[in-house]
């Protein structure tokens, strides 16, 4: 698939970088909570859609079709904001989810699936001067 003229205002088209495919990730926050719901994938005309409709739209990759979250399933998303990030290359959808956003019936795709991981601390000990990881 490639980048089709949509409605989108073409100076936030302009600012938008795409994938080989034109598309986009989408990360999905429910807005009271902060709960990251989902990743979806977008192009031109699902934001335009999603921007003009109040109503979360995406870019099916397997199916190759604009669906409209909650469509079949009734688990709406109900648009509160929306926000391109620092490189114009991620949007983060901010929704009243009505019921689980997940497939699997889960609120959240992310729900139960944490991996193990070496966990910081800002008590931890201070970085040597000179440290590489420090970009300042």
């Amino acid at each position: 698939m490639s980048v089709t003229s949509s409605g989108l205002d073409p100076v936030l088209a302009g600012r938008l970088k795409r994938d080989a495919a034109g598309l986009f990730p989408a990360v999905v926050q429910q807005y009271d909570t902060g709960t990251v719901l989902m990743v979806g994938w977008m192009d031109d005309e699902a934001l335009h859609r999603t921007l003009t409709s109040g109503r979360a739209t995406y870019w099916s990759r397997s199916r190759r079709e604009y669906w409209v979250k909650g469509d079949t399933s009734g688990h709406v998303q109900w648009v509160r904001s929306v926000a391109l990030d620092c490189d114009g290359d991620t949007v983060l959808v901010q929704v009243d989810q009505v019921g689980p956003a997940c497939h699997t019936g889960a609120l959240s795709c992310f729900d139960g699936r944490a991996l193990p991981a070496a966990l910081g601390s800002p008590q931890g000990p201070t970085p040597p001067t000179g440290d590489p990881d420090d970009d300042r």
